[in-house]
């Protein structure tokens, strides 16, 4: 049919379409009176009609949601599963449900070999807080490009108290978990070349885990997001990853208990707010305000930056980072806040801590756990307490002390009522005698061990040219020594940092 044929059929079904509706509300009206509402009600149906013409659809059978879901749009709405965004009833199954026909939609080829890409499907939680009876997770391993983003997530008060309200693990390492921890770890090893999902993001997200185990648990996965995220009443982990690498964790607020600080119950706080079993990851501007522990490593090469921790305090026995890869740190922590809580380091290898904020007496505590410090540099940070005689960098070398050193660098870090603890120094004297010493034990942070020394020796005598020394330097004490009483200033500078 020409263009001239269509208008004209279009013509005439909108003229009968506009008498039908004449005659159908004509009879309501008295006669010689007009009424505008009818009329104003003829016009929007007659040009809903219209458009409905030009578009198609009227032509064709109106489809269910779910299959609008399937057949068109890549976002997936949970309540068109028949999740309850009230909370008053079990969501989980409605859940799981938009989840599996995401990963049955059309699929965009491969990401890492083996990992379907789902093309960036979307699970939108509407704005919704979804009550959970069991574990959230994706119906098979092998596929990524998905996000799960905006709404709040909630365990029920028979959610298992070892779960996770977003659990990416792969069925089989859901079962290792019920069995040994060791079985895990064997199969994580094994599959070192394969990921069970990648780009998975999680955005948007309130979880309440209702004291009833975790938040999100990441396994073996490979390039993550958690982003402006959430997370509360957890009693294990508020994020668990463990394998894979390159999860990123930002914007994101976790604590076990909800406070601004100065909670009544904080010598109570259990649980970890994230810990880090893999490698190659980053925490960037997350707050952490009630936990046991901040933040737990024990995977290399992690970065920490913008991180403000406030959980339970040192004096109460809790930690803000805990670093527990003893030999192989390679962590860096730069431009984060650590209040009234500190970080532990074990045998730290190739850690970097720069331009941090500590208050409330928060100090740095290596660790020895075989006696290894190799690669620190702990440099230009600030460090705030309350004149109680506190050093900023304290060891524990409660089980063997520290024997492998080298290239510590502890250095141009600044305190207000703390004690300044440093492997580099500076420092003067001055008598008339044949013998200086300058001790330094109560700056440097190594007991008795200076590397390298240098010094001058300057006499106001004249004519007088005395022959001097570098004497001793047992206990952190330099002794400098001449042949001769003279009148003089001596200034040495000492490191423990360099290499014999």
């Amino acid at each position: 049919m020409t263009g001239t044929g269509r208008n004209v059929s279009l013509c005439m079904m909108l003229g009968l379409f506009g008498l039908f509706l004449i005659h159908a509300s004509g009879d309501d009206s008295p006669p010689g009176k007009l009424s505008s509402a009818p009329h104003h009600d003829q016009m929007r149906q007659l040009q809903a009609f219209k458009a409905s013409l030009v578009s198609g659809s009227a032509i064709s059978p109106s489809p269910s949601p779910q299959q609008q879901v399937v057949s068109g749009s890549r976002v997936y709405h949970v309540t068109d599963y028949g999740a309850d965004p009230t909370g008053k009833s079990d969501s989980t199954e409605a859940l799981d449900k938009a989840i599996a026909d995401a990963f049955q939609g059309p699929s965009e080829g491969f990401l890492m070999e083996g990992i379907t890409n789902l093309g960036g499907v979307q699970i939108y939680l509407e704005g919704g807080n979804y009550l959970l009876s069991k574990p959230l997770r994706l119906p098979a391993a092998g596929a990524g490009n998905l996000m799960i983003h905006g709404g709040t997530l909630r365990a029920s008060d028979d959610f298992p108290a070892d779960g996770y309200l977003i659990d990416l693990s792969s069925t089989t390492q859901e079962e290792m978990k019920e069995g040994s921890s060791s079985d895990l770890n064997s199969e994580l090893a094994s599959s070192s070349s394969s990921y069970n999902y990648e780009y998975i993001t999680l955005k948007d997200l309130l979880l309440d885990c209702n004291y009833r185990g975790g938040g999100i648990s990441v396994v073996n996965s490979l390039r993550t997001g958690i982003d402006n995220c959430y997370i509360a009443h957890f009693t294990s982990n508020g994020i668990l990853v463990q394998g894979g690498h390159e999860t990123y964790i930002r914007n994101s607020f976790l604590g076990q208990h909800i406070t601004a600080g100065g909670d009544a119950g904080e010598r109570n706080y259990t649980g970890t707010a994230i810990n880090l079993m893999g490698n190659d990851n980053a925490v960037t501007d997350v707050v952490i305000f009630s936990a046991a522990i901040g933040i737990m490593a024990s995977g290399q090469a992690n970065t920490f930056s913008g991180v403000h921790c406030y959980n339970k305090a040192t004096g109460f026995g809790g930690t803000g980072i805990y670093l527990k890869l003893p030999g192989l740190t390679q962590t860096r922590i730069v431009n984060s806040y650590l209040d009234y809580t500190g970080i532990v380091a074990e045998d730290p290898v190739q850690l970097h801590i720069s331009s941090s904020f500590f208050l409330g007496d928060a100090f740095i505590l290596l660790k020895s756990i075989n006696g290894v410090a190799n690669g620190v540099s702990i440099v230009d940070n600030m460090f705030s307490g309350s004149n109680k005689g506190v050093e900023i960098v304290q060891l524990d070398q409660s089980k063997v002390p520290f024997t492998q050193i080298d290239q510590v660098v502890v250095d141009r870090n600044n305190a207000k009522g703390m004690n300044i603890k440093a492997t580099v120094a500076r420092g003067s004297t001055e008598g008339n005698g044949s013998s200086w010493t300058v001790d330094f034990s109560p700056v440097l942070l190594f007991p008795n061990l200076i590397k390298h020394v240098q010094y001058s020796l300057s006499s106001s005598r004249g004519g007088v040219f005395p022959n001097h020394v570098l004497r001793n330097v047992s206990e952190n004490r330099v002794v400098i020594e001449s042949d001769l009483a003279v009148p003089a200033n001596v200034f040495v500078t000492v490191d423990q940092s360099l290499s014999t």
